[in-house]
């Protein structure tokens, strides 16, 4: 009996019932949609876990006592948020501005000076050559890798002893010293300082406070407005270091009198959570204000390193 064959386009025998499959390429275009889909879908979900406190919060500071254990937690109900600001601003005298006040105090000027030391640490260690400068650096890394609350103790006892608990300066002297931020002014410096544009500086005669204040620190004014904001975010949201170095309410920050009220439905039964949400809330405005304003400082600090 004859056999019957099967030929391909191609003219090579096969054995009947077999089929050709052709091996197809996947689209380069294809994956690049599905990887960008998946990353718009991972963004979502992070802006949704970052923004729901916020959104959590402005409905909160729109309810009174009654509303906030009363009502859905996560949708209006009768509108109090006149009245709750009123009271935030006239409960005791007033002492939340002061609060505000002090936050402001603590945050901008212990951030600027903080940041005017860091960039003149910085430019000293990546362009100036010393003995034992590998040394120093390395002393500064380790020194921003120690948790602050390990720090907090030592300093109270060292305030004590010369009298500053309980002053500005407790807060301030802390916030002018940030390892962090000498790292960050060191590496932004290595990549926009060159060293031809100094020895030029010095060859026509320019001193080095001069070539610091009139060329350094304004070749630097993006790394030092990053390193402004990462100072002004962190001593604003400081908690453990004024509790310990604060006593008098006068001296207090914002988030040690709104943690002070939320504790006194606990010590003496007046309920103040509505007074609380409605602090936090208005603790944020400054916060959002300040990353809107230097966003542009912020993006170029950060993306300064890729870059290099």
């Amino acid at each position: 009996m004859a056999l019957t064959e099967n030929r391909t386009e191609t003219g090579t025998d096969l054995p009947r019932g077999r089929t050709v499959r052709r091996l197809t390429r996947p689209d380069p275009a294809a994956r690049s949609r599905g990887g960008q889909r998946f990353l718009l879908v991972g963004l979502a979900l992070a802006s949704a876990y970052s923004l729901f406190p916020v959104y959590w919060l402005i409905i909160a500071a729109t309810k009174d006592r009654v509303g906030l254990y009363q009502s859905n937690g996560l949708w209006f109900s009768d509108m109090h948020l006149w009245e709750n600001l009123q009271q935030v601003f006239t409960y005791n005298d007033g002492i939340f501005l002061r609060w505000t006040a002090n936050s402001f105090l603590y945050a901008g000027v212990g951030s600027l000076g903080g940041t005017l030391i860091a960039l003149a640490t910085g430019y000293g260690l990546a362009r100036f050559d010393f003995p034992g400068r590998g040394a120093v650096f390395a002393c500064v890394v380790g020194a921003f890798l120690i948790p602050i609350a390990l720090l907090t103790l030592p300093l109270y006892l060292l305030f004590s002893k010369i009298g500053m608990v309980d002053t500005p300066w407790a807060m301030l002297i802390p916030c002018l010293i940030n390892p962090f931020s000498v790292y960050l002014a060191k590496v932004y410096t290595e990549a926009t300082i060159p060293f031809e544009l100094l020895e030029a500086a010095r060859i026509d005669g320019a001193g080095e406070l001069r070539i610091f204040f009139s060329i350094v620190l304004r070749m630097m004014t993006t790394g030092g407005a990053t390193v402004f904001l990462l100072a002004f975010v962190n001593t604003w949201n400081a908690f453990f270091l004024p509790l310990t170095v604060l006593r008098g309410e006068e001296n207090w920050t914002l988030n040690l009198g709104l943690y002070n009220w939320s504790g006194k439905r606990l010590e003496s039964g007046v309920d103040l959570t509505s007074l609380v949400l409605t602090g936090a809330l208005l603790s944020i405005v400054p916060m959002a204000i300040m990353m809107v304003a230097m966003r542009r400082y912020w993006r170029s600090g950060v993306t300064m390193g890729a870059l290099k």
